[in-house]
């Protein structure tokens, strides 16, 4: 949360003064870098050297103390030795500091903490913001400002970069330059004591020189106000993420499938996509994506073509299209009269559009042409193998050509070519020129991919959220008494009366405290029915022989009342046994799971996947953040693999889509309204039919445990 006496993240970006500590005389140095980047970019504003040793660098006055310098100060950047840097914060608010860019190493990266939080709470306090410390500096084209130790010469543009790793920054700043990737911005968070990605892109979000937003990420500290501004960038551009770090989280709530199925990484990945950010697999994809997206008209609607000159590379082509959702104009009429005029004798028309491998520049220009002209087209993939029959010295010249074409008329196009040296060459040459021509058609499709996600997002974009009226206090009695027990989770008849207050179908059910009573509350309930132990002890009920199902008659729930007991005290003596629940067996239907979990990072969650005892070894299961509206649950729900079952496959009827939908928005509203509850899993939820509904069969709740 920001401190009430916040500067203005403008003037990080766009400094009128700036004082770098620790400039240093001697060129092999950071500090003395730094100044030299600042003077190389042409940085409009003051600088202002500060060494003890004063003198002069660079043709600079170099003061010898913060408090010398004459004039406020919008950023001042530190590249001191880590034990000083405290002790030059502390002078900052003289000067009326706004912002203070910690180069400097040796903090939390180390285990130096302690300092770390300190720099950062005297600066908060003293209504100035920290950038870092452990960075590489900052470079912004508003200000014209390299206050970096990287390279020199940036090339200015349209995308801007936020980068956790200092060293891969630097390096990314190279990368740039190589591929002729302009920058608006380059900001390093490194070890983020206080300002971080949020921070950052609320600048960027509305700064129009940036038309591009991408982010390298190892590890997100405020996870729900960092959703929430990656949700406003990508409403207004497309945000790039690349995240390392795609191991499971260590601590793990052995308690609840929800607990062990959200791994960090699987968690980070469903949140990330749903608020609009495009996650990139690699640095190279990402780099693809943003050169793409910088220059790329958006399509007009979904209908792509591939123009080949191979069978074969059209059909890895076609492969690509699938694989990333890209939509291939199938109309074999319309493709046929908008192709058969440019088309080879030996050609097809279909989609993907192979003009033989005697096409020659001339073939691609009327096809591309073609392509271009027509309404119903509205993104090209074009191919080409390298022949023997093809003018190859044309090659970079047609490809130039038609890509400025389609560019004029704001149609997108991306070339995947392949061949030999010349080949590659052409490739090296058209890419510095901006031509987004790639050597593999999967890093072709993958681009439009891109570009068409973010299409997609912007149309289904919508702030309405679903809620479903919950009687919290009823709900936080039930918690009250069973914390004053000192327990962290329900019984299953309190996990019921939970379900009942928030209107969730269940099984009618009895807990029996006796063989009478259990086999009473079986001929209330009526035959079949389940037993199942009830036991704070007891949490994965199953495991431990605590379950029995499908008893027909009187008979079989005396033996089963026995064995279930005979069974926990076997295998978990010291259980403490409250009593055997007796439940309706429900009618089988399609088991899912819905579990709602309030996860340490990104706050309150749903996950809905395909449940029963197996959930874990499928683990066919998705997660989104909360709140959520009855749209994107849909959404949800088509996103695990065995989604066809609820549709209904093989003369199956479609399952109660609407009553998954109603009982997630239920737990949803539970678990951001009652607090003290951490998670809910009701495993399985059996679906019937479409107007049937669904039952709640297991439902754990446990607490939240200081």
């Amino acid at each position: 949360m920001k401190p009430a006496n916040t500067p203005e993240i403008k003037y990080l970006f766009e400094p009128r003064t700036v004082a770098v500590i620790g400039a240093s005389h001697n060129k092999q140095k950071i500090g003395h870098q730094i100044i030299a980047n600042i003077l190389a970019g042409k940085f409009p504003g003051k600088v202002y050297p500060v060494n003890p040793q004063g003198g002069k660098i660079l043709g600079l006055k170099v003061y010898k103390d913060i408090e010398e310098i004459p004039q406020s100060i919008d950023l001042a950047v530190m590249s001191i030795p880590a034990k000083y840097v405290l002790e030059a914060v502390k002078k900052c608010p003289d000067k009326n500091a706004k912002f203070i860019a910690i180069i400097s190493s040796g903090f939390s990266e180390i285990g130096n903490l302690e300092q770390e939080n300190e720099i950062a709470a005297f600066s908060r306090k003293h209504g100035m913001r920290v950038l870092g410390p452990n960075i590489f500096g900052i470079y912004s084209r508003a200000a014209a400002i390299n206050a970096t130790f990287g390279p020199k010469d940036i090339m200015p543009g349209k995308v801007a970069i936020i980068t956790q790793s200092g060293a891969l920054g630097i390096a990314m700043i190279g990368k740039t330059a190589a591929e002729s990737i302009g920058l608006s911005a380059m900001v390093s968070v490194g070890n983020k004591s206080d300002l971080d990605e949020a921070d950052l892109m609320e600048y960027l979000i509305e700064q129009p020189g940036t038309k591009i937003i991408m982010m390298y990420i190892e590890g997100v500290k405020e996870g729900e106000r960092f959703l929430k501004t990656v949700k406003a960038a990508s409403s207004k551009k497309p945000v790039i993420v690349v995240k390392s770090g795609r191991s499971r989280r260590g601590a793990i709530a052995a308690a609840s499938h929800t607990g062990s199925l959200a791994g960090a990484d699987n968690v980070f990945d469903a949140v990330i996509r749903q608020c609009g950010a495009l996650r990139a697999e690699s640095l190279e994809e990402a780099f693809n994506w943003v050169k793409f997206l910088a220059e790329a008209p958006a399509a007009r609607g979904e209908n792509t073509v591939i123009v080949t000159n191979g069978g074969g590379i059209g059909v890895l082509a076609t492969d690509a299209c699938e694989k990333y959702g890209i939509t291939l104009y199938d109309d074999l009429k319309e493709l046929n009269q908008i192709f058969k005029k440019v088309m080879p004798e030996y050609g097809s028309t279909k989609n993907p559009v192979d003009l033989t491998g005697g096409a020659t520049s001339k073939t691609y220009d009327y096809a591309l042409d073609a392509a271009l002209k027509d309404e119903n087209i509205d993104s090209v993939i074009a191919l080409y193998c390298q022949t023997a029959m093809f003018d190859g010295g044309n090659l970079p010249q047609m490809i130039e050509s038609n890509y400025l074409k389609y560019q004029k008329r704001r149609k997108p196009l991306v070339f995947s070519i392949f061949g030999g040296k010349a080949v590659e060459d052409a490739i090296a040459a058209l890419r510095q020129k901006g031509v987004p021509v790639f050597p593999d058609v999967y890093q072709a499709a993958s681009c439009l991919a891109a570009m068409y996600g973010h299409i997609r997002y912007l149309a289904e974009l919508s702030d309405e959220t679903d809620d479903a009226q919950i009687n919290v206090d009823a709900v936080n009695a039930i918690v009250d008494a069973t914390k004053e027990e000192n327990r962290f989770f329900l019984l299953a008849n309190e996990a019921q009366q939970i379900m009942k207050i928030a209107g969730i179908p269940i099984p009618k059910s009895v807990i029996a405290h006796s063989l009478n009573q259990a086999v009473k509350s079986a001929e209330q309930i009526g035959y079949p029915v389940v037993m199942k132990v009830v036991s704070r002890d007891v949490v994965h009920k199953s495991d431990v022989g605590g379950v029995a199902l499908d008893l027909l008659n009187r008979n079989e729930v005396i033996s089963a009342y026995e064995a279930v007991l005979h069974n926990v005290r076997a295998h978990q003596p010291e259980a403490e046994i409250e009593g055997v629940e007796v439940a309706e067996m429900v009618k089988p239907g399609i088991e899912t799971i819905i579990g709602a979990r309030r996860d340490k990072v990104f706050g309150p969650l749903i996950m809905f996947g395909a449940g029963g005892k197996y959930v874990e070894v499928f683990k066919d299961v998705t997660f989104r953040a909360l709140p959520l509206n009855r749209k994107e649950i849909r959404s949800m729900l088509q996103g695990i693999r065995s989604y066809p079952l609820l549709v209904g496959v093989r003369g199956e009827k479609q399952k109660d889509i609407d009553a998954i939908i109603d009982t997630i928005i239920k737990l949803g509203s539970i678990i951001q309204k009652c607090k003290a509850i951490s998670d809910i899993e009701i495993n399985p939820l059996v679906v019937y039919e479409n107007g049937q509904g669904a039952r709640a069969i297991d439902v754990r709740i446990l607490l939240s445990n200081p």
